[in-house]
């Protein structure tokens, strides 16, 4: 038998995973509306697959942003990851799909145009990817999540990129309460193809260089390395008299021993 002629071939060719035990690919298409109008059938319906399905997704796409954006914060993370598993998000995914096609619903959900409605998608989508992670483990899970969000994690990197000085900014001034410094230190070039160099430093210290066509394109280069310098000097920065206010300090400390008083 053919992988296209296979029961759910066409799906498992487009998710890219044939599955060894085929009822979990049913039962992760399987919406409670359809058990309603089946009472003696055996197959449950995919709600606990979306459960683990959730999880596994959080996961997957938690480690994606972690290698993709190494300079993000921890709440542009949590951002891009919500918006990435949101309803809509996943609802996307799945229309690439065609999941609704396949999905096993009650004839009344059915005429309410379920196969269409973005919860339902998003629910069968996070049941499918459950169903991957029992029949093959999470690197399978994770393959399959890395390419179906691969253009979403493309979009939401260059967003965050997009503006490296405006980010740079708010975090020199959480971590040191002080404004970057752009320097100019070098420019090569005829005059209508020139190439600038930009120096950063915070509180005295440089933290690196970059270059650009131009003298804004340099400094947003430059942010960019400064962003990824930031976490070596946080530490530093936190003992230095004139770093982070006590208040940030004894919060952190806090969260760290459990939320216990400082």
């Amino acid at each position: 038998m053919s992988d296209a002629s296979r029961p759910f071939g066409r799906l498992e060719q487009r998710l890219g995973h044939t599955f060894s035990d085929r009822t979990l690919c049913e039962t992760a298409l399987t919406h409670k509306s359809w058990l309603n109008e089946a009472p003696r059938s055996e197959r449950g319906n995919n709600e606990r697959l979306e459960f683990l399905g959730d999880a596994v997704l959080t996961l997957a796409v938690s480690d994606m942003l972690m290698a993709r954006l190494p300079t993000a914060s921890e709440g542009e993370l949590s951002k891009t990851r919500a918006v990435l598993v949101s309803e809509a998000g996943l609802a996307r995914v799945a229309e690439g799909l065609d999941l609704g096609e396949w999905i096993f619903l009650g004839r009344g959900e059915e005429q309410a145009g379920g196969r269409a409605r973005p919860s339902i998608l998003a629910d069968a989508f996070e049941a499918l990817v459950g169903a991957v992670f029992i029949d093959a483990g999470f690197a399978p899970a994770r393959a399959i999540v890395e390419r179906l969000f691969g253009g979403a994690l493309a979009s939401a990197e260059h967003g965050l990129r997009r503006d490296f000085k405006s980010r740079l900014q708010e975090r020199s001034q959480a971590l040191m309460q002080q404004a970057p410094q752009y320097v100019v230190v070098g420019q090569e070039g005829p005059d209508h193809d020139k190439t600038f160099r930009v120096a950063i430093s915070l509180a005295g210290r440089e933290l690196g260089q970059a270059s650009g066509k131009s003298k804004k394109e340099a400094e947003q280069n430059a942010a960019a390395v400064a962003l990824g310098k930031l976490d070596e000097l946080q530490p530093q920065a936190a003992d230095a008299p004139a770093g982070e206010p006590q208040a940030e300090k004894k919060d952190r400390k806090g969260k760290a021993e459990g939320g216990a008083p400082g």
